[in-house]
């Protein structure tokens, strides 16, 4: 390795671990209420209790936008690992977090439990236990004759998401349309503005868990490609790589959807984009995924609430900037991948 090619990559390094970082620093101040960078780093040094700054200036960035940022952050790492990681694991590079139907069971939990009229927190909960329950299902019928076939996982995935969904159709079909049936709707499809330092509490330790599984196996992602014969012949046993995996990145997910509802295009765009600047490598996807996922869905969301008046639903920003750059990557790519 050259010396020019180990700076290269020494700088890529600095830059991405910084980036995250940076794009906190200065989204924490845009919004409709104007914070200047110095400011922003005077009040966060300050802290919540300094009675330097109005009451309100506190309020501001401790109580509603830190907590967003840090969820922001932190799904979207989250998602951009978990699509990484199934997209190795299926050799598919269309598959998302969603392939196994664990954000579907998501769904279905948080529409069920408010359709029951529970809060904030027990929607959260709710979804989180659907969600891997969604897995834990799709796991099991994918297992034929005590052995799991990626085939069988994917094509059972694909049958409980759907199914999932059809279970969601019909909570929205008997929620009272003037109150239950907006909120379950705008809820499913995405926003951040629930988050509290009480809610991040009970998501990230599951979403810090699984990425840290999953950045801890990075190098063996790379041996899922290979048939079971082969990865035997290298000490791996890969069907206790797989499951363990399938876990992690199912634990991720169904954390994220809980917290936030359905973010679409983070697990498929990021990873994409992570391998145009670093080859197809996992050692290193995993973690250019981690940085750019977090910082693409922290300006996601600070465009999604200082846009406008009203706050725009984040899945439909990830779509309507994630589509058009999807559409650059496959061009300049040509549709590959590896």
């Amino acid at each position: 390795m050259s010396r020019w090619h180990i700076i290269r990559r020494s700088l890529l390094a600095v830059f991405l671990v910084l980036l995250p970082v940076l794009a906190a620093w200065i989204c924490i101040g845009c919004g409709r209420y104007e914070i200047s960078l110095a400011d922003t780093v005077r009040i966060l040094l300050a802290g919540p209790d300094s009675d330097t700054f109005p009451q309100v200036l506190r309020a501001v960035v401790f109580k509603v936008r830190l907590p967003r940022i840090i969820l922001a952050l932190f799904v979207g790492a989250g998602l951009s690992v978990a699509g990484t990681s199934f997209q190795s694991l299926f050799t598919n590079p269309l598959a998302t977090p969603d392939t196994l139907g664990v954000a579907s069971g998501a769904s279905f939990g948080a529409a069920l439990a408010m359709l029951m009229h529970g809060g904030l927190v027990a929607t959260q909960f709710v979804a989180l236990l659907f969600g891997l329950l969604g897995c834990a299902i799709t796991y099991a019928i994918g297992r034929h004759q005590g052995r799991s076939s990626v085939v069988m996982i994917v094509l059972a995935g694909m049958v409980i998401g759907a199914l999932f969904q059809a279970f969601v159709s019909l909570v929205k079909y008997v929620a009272d349309p003037q109150d239950q049936l907006p909120a379950i709707t705008y809820w499913l499809m995405g926003s951040l503005a629930g988050a509290s330092l009480h809610t991040l509490s009970l998501g990230l330790p599951f979403i810090v868990i699984g990425v840290l599984v999953i950045l801890a196996l990075r190098w063996r992602l790379n041996i899922l490609s290979l048939s079971e014969d082969e990865a035997r012949s290298m000490g791996v046993n890969i069907s206790a790589l797989r499951l363990v995996v399938i876990v992690a990145s199912s634990m991720i997910t169904a954390s994220c959807v809980s917290m936030c509802g359905s973010v679409g295009w983070i697990g498929l765009l990021v990873p994409h984009a992570a391998r145009m600047l670093v080859g197809s490598d996992n050692r290193s996807v995993v973690p250019v995924s981690i940085s750019l996922g977090a910082t693409f869905l922290l300006v996601i969301d600070t465009l999604a609430r200082a846009a406008s008046a009203a706050e725009v639903p984040i899945s439909i920003l990830t779509a309507v900037i994630g589509a058009p750059f999807f559409v650059i990557l496959l061009k300049r790519t040509g549709g590959s991948w590896t």
